[in-house]
């Protein structure tokens, strides 16, 4: 895919990986907008990034979208790549009585939700564009239970498989469909993590290369990126499933283990 002189929308591009994206993707010489719901974050980017386009929305509330729509396609009638990147990571113990029942399925609106009503609500415009393309940002944990943050876990998993069959659907279409299977890396996503037992910092990826790597992949038509880490979660979910559950589950093992 050609990766200059397009019109991107990226959600969740305030901070991490979607931060990174609208930098480099800018670089190359593309129209770059991205989207946050945090206005403040929104006007730093501005004075960070000088040429970015910002618009406050929130990928959980279908309104919300819907309204992006009008205002994204109305300035930006060129728009022609959606990169489904906003996201949010939280540690649950399910041994917890006082989990409720509408906030334990927030990740479900925001990870896997948000990008499937984002994908039906640009497509039509999507698909009357030359060089079009969506991108999915997932996850390593797609490919494999991380027993802390099990609902989290469950949303990119879900992602994943909707990615492929929205490839298949849409394979007779101008509009490229990918995935980007993101392992671990330094960003405010996984800061949580820092002091959790188990967890090690080491193994996570420098951003700045991770969407390096996604934007090769993206140019060499790579339909499915596995960036560092993730090319070996891939290979040991088929060969060892059972060993990189059992590992993932050291991580935060006191906190799951809360009795009730």
């Amino acid at each position: 895919m050609k990766l200059q002189n397009n019109t991107i929308l990226i959600t969740g591009g305030t901070s991490g990986l979607g931060y990174e994206f609208a930098s480099k993707l800018l670089t190359l010489g593309n129209t770059v907008i991205i989207t946050g719901r945090n206005l403040a974050k929104l006007n730093e980017m501005r004075e960070k990034l000088p040429g970015i386009h910002t618009f406050q929305s929130d990928v959980s509330d279908p309104e919300a979208i819907i309204q992006l729509y009008t205002d994204v396609t109305t300035q930006f009638p060129t728009l022609n790549m959606l990169i489904n990147n906003a996201g949010e990571m939280r540690t649950i113990s399910l041994n917890d009585p006082s989990t409720n029942l509408t906030d334990i399925t927030r990740e479900v609106e925001i990870n896997l939700m948000g990008p499937i009503r984002m994908v039906q609500q640009f497509l039509p415009h999507l698909k009357k564009q030359s060089n079009a393309a969506i991108l999915n940002v997932t996850s390593g944990i797609a490919l494999m239970p991380f027993p802390i943050s099990p609902i989290y876990g469950a949303t990119k998993s879900g992602l994943r498989s909707y990615t492929k069959s929205l490839r298949v659907q849409l394979k007779n279409t101008g509009v490229k469909v990918f995935e980007l299977v993101a392992p671990g890396s330094s960003t405010p996503l996984n800061d949580q993590f820092m002091n959790v037992d188990g967890f090690d910092p080491k193994m996570m990826m420098d951003p700045g290369k991770l969407i390096d790597t996604a934007i090769k992949g993206l140019e060499n038509d790579n339909f499915e990126i596995y960036p560092g880490l993730a090319k070996m979660i891939k290979i040991m979910s088929r060969l060892a499933p059972a060993f990189l559950l059992k590992q993932a589950g050291k991580v935060g093992a006191k906190i799951m283990e809360n009795e009730e």
